[in-house]
């Protein structure tokens, strides 16, 4: 295999008890977090960040586009493009996997994915 993709950065949120204190925070609010964490720990610059992947599962109530929701929380610019993936379990892996294919395909340099969940 010969691919271009390589991770500079990871992110997550705490988690905590069903109806814990983390029950206020929705799920784009969440990942929004992860998002913009993950952008300054890898010391780009957000405006770099060309295309979003996220995976959501629970999506009742989360309104449309949610990982274009996240990408918007988390500071990036209005034009980064933004898909969700819904694959029950396998949704943030599979979120990584698609960047990774869109990286080694020259559709995109610099791609941020992975999961995000609020369950309460």
């Amino acid at each position: 295999m010969n691919s271009k993709t390589v991770v500079i950065s990871v992110a997550r949120t705490p988690f905590g008890r069903l109806g814990g204190v983390l029950a206020p925070l929705g799920a784009t609010t969440l990942g929004g977090e992860a998002i913009r964490t993950a952008v300054r720990r890898a010391g780009i610059d957000p405006a770099e960040v060309e295309h979003v992947i996220m995976g959501l599962v629970i999506s009742a109530g989360v309104g449309q586009a949610p990982a274009r929701q996240a990408s918007f929380k988390a500071g990036l610019a209005k034009t980064t493009t933004a898909e969700t993936v819904n694959k029950v379990c396998a949704s943030g892996m599979l979120a990584i996997a698609y960047a990774a294919k869109s990286i080694d395909a020259g559709d995109v340099r610099v791609a941020v994915a992975g999961g995000m969940e609020s369950m309460s």
